[in-house]
Parts: structure tokens; C-alpha cells; sequence
């Protein structure tokens, strides 16, 4: 276990070693971005609904380790707690914004 934070939910939302191992490997650039991934959790600009019942959280950082971007952060809560699916950076979040928010700050 990497670390928990909670969600506008008030859910428990957990990171693990394994999930942490497959977001880094799938986008290397995330590497020592763990911080960036429970901020975006903890304190989303929008959150979406994704395509099961998985929820998208997405924050602004005009400044991250590659440049000026925003975090996306995919997680599923369950009755208790909840969970990281995989995060990943993107400068075009209106890709997903589009989808609609269910929760905008």
C-alpha cells in the first residue's frame, strides 16, 4: 500500500504498490508524481462519470515535472472504499471534460 486520501465522497480511496507499478510503467513520466495523484483525489477541479461506475478526477497544474498540465486520476468507489484504476497526464482534458462532470468545484 502506497497511501490512501479521501474523496469528495468522503470515501477512502487507496493507491497501491501494484496499481502504482502499472501507471508508471504505462506512462514513465509519472514516476515520483505520487503526490500529484492524491491532490487531484483529495481536491479535483471536475469529476466525471466514466464508462462503468468509475469516477474521473481532473485537476489543473500549470506546472509539473513535463510542463504546464492536467492530471487525470480514474477510481472506483465501493460501499466502503474505493480505489486507483490508473492516472495519467493529458494537456487536452475537453477530450474528457466532454464526457460531462458530476461534480465541478
Amino acid at each position: 500500500m502506497i497511501g490512501t486520501v479521501i474523496s469528495k465522497n468522503r470515501k477512502e480511496i487507496r493507491l497501491t504498490s501494484e496499481r502504482w507499478s502499472h501507471i508508471v510503467e504505462s506512462h514513465d513520466y509519472m514516476a515520483g508524481n505520487q503526490d500529484i495523484v492524491f491532490e487531484t483525489l483529495e481536491n479535483p477541479d471536475i469529476i466525471i462519470g466514466g464508462e462503468g461506475e468509475e469516477f474521473i478526477a481532473v485537476k489543473h497544474y500549470s506546472k509539473t515535472s513535463i510542463s504546464e498540465k492536467n492530471a487525470v486520476v480514474i477510481y472506483k468507489e465501493q460501499e466502503v472504499d474505493g480505489f486507483v484504476i490508473t492516472a495519467f497526464m493529458t494537456s487536452k482534458p475537453e477530450k474528457i471534460v466532454k464526457k460531462g462532470f458530476i461534480w465541478k468545484k
